[in-house]
């Protein structure tokens, strides 16, 4: 099987990229920074945006005074147990009609209990929406692992998750695609059998585990508009982002 992946949220302009896309997205704020650029970026380009508890701290204070836009920036939803939500915060979005929702289920994050939302808006609407996760690859590495471990079970049920920062976008491979440094992780498996092509070192059937291979660091060919990659077991595909890939 062969599947195909594009980003269009992160292409210039990319709500006039979405109309040429039918896919919709739904957007999840974590706990972790970000710069102004990126967040204008992925919210043009979704439908649906919530914050996961401290994600909205992280929201308010990314649009400062340098960047006066609150008001443009209200979320559809916050959720979380609510234990890192600023008081300062929670007030402003509650006096702008954003619903808080206090959910004390301790056997969920906050990034699961904001997808379980997402799934009940779906349900209800007969809707369907790809995700991406804002943050989650860097800071404490408990919370990097957890959200790593969402990508590789979300795929059973949806077909595309992603979670980016400034630096990176990953997303948990089935099959196939495309980069310019970039990684091919073999996280939550034993192992896997690897054919590439497109990239500076390619495979063919190599085998790739945390005890033996593992493809880091790896570059996409100058020229090459396309990489195929063939793996046995569901592979984390990582991809470094340039700064200068998000222009307005």
């Amino acid at each position: 099987m062969t599947f195909t992946w594009n980003l269009p949220f992160l292409e210039p302009h990319s709500v006039r990229a979405q109309l040429l896309n039918p896919r919709k997205y739904a957007l999840i704020i974590l706990n972790q920074p970000f710069t102004f650029n990126l967040l204008k970026q992925l919210w043009d380009a979704s439908s649906w945006k919530c914050c996961a508890d401290g994600g909205a701290n992280r929201l308010h204070d990314t649009l400062n005074a340098e960047h006066d836009v609150r008001t443009q920036f209200l979320p559809d939803l916050i959720k979380g147990d609510l234990d890192s939500l600023r008081n300062d915060v929670r007030e402003y979005y509650q006096a702008h009609g954003v619903p808080v929702v206090h959910d004390r289920d301790q056997n969920s994050s906050d990034l699961m209990k904001c997808i379980t939302a997402l799934s009940e808006k779906e349900r209800a609407e007969g809707s369907e929406f790809d995700i991406i996760i804002l943050g989650g690859l860097s800071g404490r590495l408990d919370q990097t692992i957890h959200t790593l471990s969402q990508l590789h079970k979300l795929r059973k049920t949806r077909e595309r998750v992603f979670s980016l920062t400034d630096e990176n976008v990953a997303w948990v491979l089935n099959e196939v695609y495309l980069g310019i440094t970039c990684g091919l992780l073999p996280v939550g498996i034993d192992h896997t059998m690897l054919t590439t092509r497109g990239l500076e070192w390619n495979l063919t059937d190599a085998k790739s585990c945390f005890d033996g291979l593992v493809s880091t660091s790896n570059h996409l060919v100058p020229g090459e508009d396309t990489v195929y990659i063939k793996t046995t077991k569901p592979l984390l595909w990582t991809v470094e982002l340039r700064v200068d890939s998000l222009t307005f």
